[in-house]
This record gives C-alpha cells, structure tokens and sequence, in this order.
C-alpha cells in the first residue's frame, strides 16, 4: 500500500472542511454532559445524588396491568414512554463505549458511564425476568402520550404494558436485550463480577428467545398498534440475531456463538451492504464489532464481515470511488428521516472503533482509488463531532448547555415545562400546550442533550413544534459518549 497517497488524501479532505483540522473544544467538558443527559431521562424511584434537580419520580406504577413491577429505565426522547428496543439500543452502545474507551474516561466520568449503564440494565433485567415464557418489550401508549404535553411526574396516561408471548416472535427486541445485556456484563466484569454474571444469564436467555421465535415484534398484531410507526423494526430482525450473538461471543467466547455467526451470516443478511447503524440497523456495527476477530485474531472463517466492514468505511470517505453517503455543505453526515445527529453520532463512534482495530494492526482500507488510514478515519469521526459542538455554518452548539449558543426550545415534555420543584400544582395532558406552543425558551436546561439536527442545507430553527429537528434521543447521546471519550484523550488524532 502506498501511504503517501493516503496522506495526500487526507490532506485533500482537509481542503474540503476548512475547519476540520484546527477545531479543538473542550471535549472532556461535553463528555461530562453528554452522561449527565441520561439522569434527565431517568424513570422511576431517583436516588439522592441524582444531579439533574428539577426532575422527581414518576412511572412508579409501571407494570400493575401485570402485577408486576417494571418501574425503571429511560425514557427514550422528549415523551414520557419506555420503548424497549431503542433503550437496549442505548445500552450496548452506552456499554460499547466503555469497552473501547473506558480507560481513556477520568474515574468520575467512568463511574457516571457505568450508573447510566446500570439504571438501564436494572430495567432490562426486570423486561426478560419472565423468560422463557415472555419478554417485555415497551410500557406506555405512544398514541395517547403523544396526544399529551406533560410531565413524568404528572402522567395520568395509560401506562399500557407490551409483551410478547411464547411462541409469539421478538427477535429485535429481545436480540438487541441480548446485546446490552452481554455488552454491558463486559463492562462491569471486573468492577462486578457477580452483576456481569447476572447479566450475562440473562442474556443468553433473550437470546434464546429471540432465536427460537423468529420474527419481528410488531409482527404481533395485539401490540402492533403501540409500537408501530414509532419504533417498528424496518428493516427486519435478522440483524439482531447476528448482533446478540456477536456479542455474546464477545462475552463468553464460547464457540457456539462463533458458529452461530459463521453459519448464520449469509442466511440472516450478513453480507448485505447496509450504508447505516442505528438503533433499527445493526449491520455497520456488527461488521466492525466481528472484525475484531478477524484483525487481532486472525479468524479468517469471519473475513466477508471485515470486508463489510471496509466497504462501509469507504463510502464515508467523500473521495472514495465507492461513497455513498451525503453531507451536508457544512460537512455533517446527512441521512433522510428526521434525528439526523442520531447517524452522525453512531457512525463517528464505530470509525473510531475500527481505527482503533486497524492501527493495532498498523492496517489501512484499500478503496480503490485511495488507501483510508486510521488517522483518516479518526478525523472524519473528529469532524462530525466538532460539528455538533459548534463547528457549523450557524456556529450553534447542538448539545444543550455547551457553549454559550445552543438550543432553547428543544422538544421535551420535561424540559419545557414548569418543574414539578418550583410549580407543584398538576398540569393535566392538555393543559400543557400552552407551555408547548410558547415561545420562550424551555425553562428547564437538559443539559447534555443532542437535538436530531439541522436539514441537508444546515438550517435549523430553533422550534419546539419541529421534533424531527428539535427532540433529544437517548441513542443520539450512547455513541457520543464513546467519541468524545476518545476525543477527549486524543483531541488531535493521528
């Protein structure tokens, strides 16, 4: 390979986002907030040394449809429901991060990473507690929670309970269980070893489940209608077969997974070549996650799935012969859809997962016309994160409470709403539009918080009503939370 080219590349890439190079900010400062975010999402019983204060308890009744209880978890953006896919989503992402970079965190920011992993995977261990006969997948009717603007603390909603029964399929949701549930008992293996062991239990379990009824949760058409069109698995559960798995053996290496992954690949899409990883995607990081194996250990049996993993790099380098993704003029990553921080968060992180994987190795990705380095995908990964911090035509902070200039009406019940602390009175469902429709800035600062971002054009108003542009995801902030862990050690890549 001729790394002078690749230099010659980079140099080109430079040119082509002026401000990618010189850009540094405080990354040690936005990861601290980028945790902090997770305690505003928190539902249930909050502990005494919880640091966002204008929140309290609430959901504390969730479960009674099934005496049981299911209190607990995140919710997942700016409503007050617990979708259970995208929080496990959250979770093995959250946990990822620690893998890769934990070391690189300072022990009070490692230690705030592990209590957000935790206050997730107490929930989720309570969701497969009932396995091998049925699985939690979700609490709380988006359809009605939608119709309402108010507090946690307030919900008079229907607190409904989703679940899925035996022989009924949850691949997805109880795939991706088995994912965070293996990834997050890495992660506190040795901080804990008995937890790591419960979750670990409990992960084959959903594994198990998801294997042995295969198929999607929304195919259930007793739940559908709470699941779908918001977090409805689109592009099918094969995936999240794959991904448990990989992660299991990940957890265990037990070469039952390893078979798993080698002879379900083919049959379950493996070698598809999806441009995406997000929380109803898992292909581009489950590529990069195997290829582990195949880079440091020399598994050549998983060679199709580095090769998945080259090829997705290439199509993010703007001047592959094989790109495929688009950016905005600005230079952020840009996907259709809505929560565009969402893809630009979760592709910098497993860049830089992979570059870390390569340079072990002192490897780089032939793409034809150009050879990618690690140092090319580390400050790709770098560019979209300074993006978001304020590296942007708008010159706007996307995380709330980061710089000076950041976003005043983001799109969050809790957050634009009096708190419960200073107004205590109840502030029933509809009488909440008030605050919602209002124009002055949300009274609450969710600190941490990563809005889904500007359009192709880079344009964002600051509108509350605008949820595609202006609501926080927990699944925006799990990747980003591993970026800036490395950012912050490393804040000039090479």
């Amino acid at each position: 390979m001729n790394l002078s080219l690749a230099h010659l590349f980079l140099a080109l890439l430079l040119s082509k986002f002026p401000s990618f190079a010189a850009s540094s900010h405080d990354y040690q400062d936005a990861l601290s907030k980028a945790i902090l975010f997770f305690e505003g999402q928190r539902s249930g019983y909050l502990p005494q040394d919880q640091r966002i204060t204008w929140r309290a308890n609430s959901g504390l009744s969730d479960g009674w449809m099934y005496n049981y209880d299911l209190s607990g978890g995140y919710y997942d953006a700016g409503d007050n429901v617990k979708f259970g896919f995208p929080m496990a989503f959250t979770t093995t992402l959250l946990a990822w991060s620690v893998i890769e970079f934990g070391d690189s965190m300072p022990n009070s920011e490692l230690r705030n990473s592990m209590v957000a992993i935790r206050w997730a995977t107490d929930y989720l261990l309570k969701s497969v507690s009932q396995l091998p006969n049925r699985i939690f997948v979700q609490v709380g009717d988006p359809n009605i929670d939608h119709g309402c603007w108010e507090r946690p603390e307030d919900m008079d909603t229907a607190r409904t309970v989703y679940a899925v029964d035996a022989p009924n399929p949850a691949s997805d949701v109880a795939g991706e269980t088995a994912a965070a549930l293996a990834a997050s008992s890495i992660a506190f293996r040795s901080s804990d070893p008995g937890y790591s062991d419960t979750l670990l239990r409990n992960a084959i379990k959903a594994f198990q489940f998801a294997d042995n009824y295969r198929g999607a949760y929304s195919d259930n058409s007793n739940i559908r209608d709470g699941v779908c069109p918001f977090y409805c698995d689109f592009d099918g559960y094969q995936d999240e077969l794959l991904w448990g798995a990989a992660w299991l053996r990940k957890a265990t290496q037990d070469d039952t997974y390893l078979n798993y992954i080698q002879s379900n690949g083919k049959t379950l899409g493996a070698d598809e070549n999806i441009n995406e990883f997000g929380w109803d995607n898992k292909h581009a990081g489950l590529n990069v996650l195997v290829s582990k194996e195949v880079i440091e250990g020399n598994m050549y049996s998983l060679q199709s799935y580095k090769a998945s993993a080259d090829s997705f790099m290439c199509t993010l380098i703007p001047e592959s012969s094989s790109s495929h993704i688009d950016y905005t003029p600005g230079g952020l990553l840009y996907r259709p859809g809505g929560s565009n921080m969402q893809h630009a968060t979760s592709i910098a992180f497993i860049s830089l997962v992979y570059a870390n994987y390569l340079a072990r190795t002192s490897q780089a990705i032939n793409c034809g016309n150009i050879y990618v380095t690690p140092t090319t995908l580390r400050q790709q990964a770098k560019r979209q994160v300074d993006y978001i911090l304020g590296d942007n035509p708008k010159g706007l902070s996307y995380m709330v409470g980061f710089s000076d200039y950041y976003p005043q009406h983001i799109h969050h019940r809790g957050s634009s709403l009096p708190s419960i602390k200073d107004y205590p009175q109840f502030i029933a469902c509809k009488e909440g539009s008030i605050y919602f429709n209002s124009t002055n800035p949300n009274p609450n600062v969710l600190v941490g918080a990563v809005v889904g971002g500007p359009g192709e054009d880079d344009i964002y108003e600051d509108d509350r009503v605008d949820f595609k542009k202006s609501e926080p995801t927990t699944y925006i902030n799990a990747p980003l939370v591993g970026a800036l862990a490395y950012l912050a050690a490393n804040p000039n890549p090479s």
